[in-house]
């Protein structure tokens, strides 16, 4: 989609101009209902329950969408510093810090990244419910994206499912990894031995990582990587299958070094607007404790 005309939010509303097209059809109604799919894209859902609730209404010749209603956030906001990375009226992506998992566990009360963005939400004064679109790892740092209304989430969800949303990542990992590693396409499901940890297991499901670079070193590489599939821990599984762990990854084999944590990073996000359809890349800064560990690499060998 790439809607190029003129719109503005104006409260709880978003007006468009889309154009003769519409205002003089005799049928304004369902040519509306219309263009709203075939040119916006609306979800189908999302247009029954627009129009269910006088959610679409015409304002000479503006067009008005209930794209903003005030909703609670179904989270207790819980504040806390947090990293804004890119923000507009339908996305939000923060910095996650280490430590700190993304959505609450039924198994522990420890504030996450959805409680402290619900507190910022309410700092701002905004009424908007908390919607994680993907999810990193606990002790993973990077970008991770919010959609701030129901129809940015029906359509980064369905961004998602077709693959259009790209993640970046940069892992420190033992050992010197071989300029011919390009793909590791290995199958990874549960391992019946340990709760929390997967393998790579011939049952499991397709898991396919790929290796854009890598910077090699006496005792370590740095590498960077993108997902096409999005398997629970597949690039830490996939890296330690092939012999490159990655360090502070004591889960998956990885040395311990001075580093208490995977040396894992969400380095960008890409992903298509919601609304405008426009390409939106943003750069995620690393961590200090992993630029440390970066230098330390880069200066010293580490112990076999």
């Amino acid at each position: 989609m790439s809607y190029e005309g003129s719109w503005v939010r104006r409260g709880e509303w978003l007006e468009l101009t889309p154009g003769k097209a519409l205002t003089g059809h005799p049928d304004r109604e369902e040519a509306t209902a219309k263009w709203l799919l075939d040119t916006l894209e609306m979800p189908e859902k999302l247009l029954r329950k627009l129009r269910h609730h006088e959610g679409i209404q015409w304002r000479g010749d503006r067009l008005r969408l209930h794209l903003f209603p005030l909703r609670e956030a179904g989270i207790e906001p819980v504040w806390s510093e947090l990293d804004i990375l890119y923000e507009d009226d339908f996305c939000l992506v923060v910095n996650k810090p280490p430590g700190m998992a993304v959505h609450p566990d039924d198994r522990d009360h420890e504030v996450t990244l959805n409680h402290v963005v619900a507190a910022y939400y309410e700092a701002a004064g905004e009424a908007i419910a908390v919607r994680h679109i993907h999810r990193l790892d606990k002790d993973t740092t990077g970008p991770v994206l919010y959609a701030k209304n129901e129809y940015a989430q029906l359509k980064l969800d369905e961004a998602m499912r077709q693959k259009e949303v790209g993640r970046i990542y940069a892992a420190i990992v033992q050992g010197r990894v071989s300029p011919d590693l390009k793909v590791i396409d290995l199958p990874i499901g549960r391992d019946r031995h340990h709760a929390k940890r997967r393998r790579v297991s011939l049952t499991g499901q397709t898991a396919v990582t790929r290796i854009i670079k890598s910077e090699v070193y006496r005792q370590a590489s740095v590498l960077y990587l993108s997902l096409e599939t999005g398997r629970t821990h597949q690039i830490r599984v996939h890296l330690s299958h092939m012999g490159h762990a990655i360090l502070g990854d004591s889960l998956y084999g990885g040395y311990s070094v001075s580093f208490d944590r995977q040396a894992l990073h969400g380095a960008k996000l890409i992903f298509p607007h919601p609304f405008t359809g426009e390409r939106i890349e943003v750069t995620a800064p690393w961590p200090e404790d992993l630029l440390e560990l970066k230098e330390e690499v880069t200066s010293k060998p580490f112990p076999r």
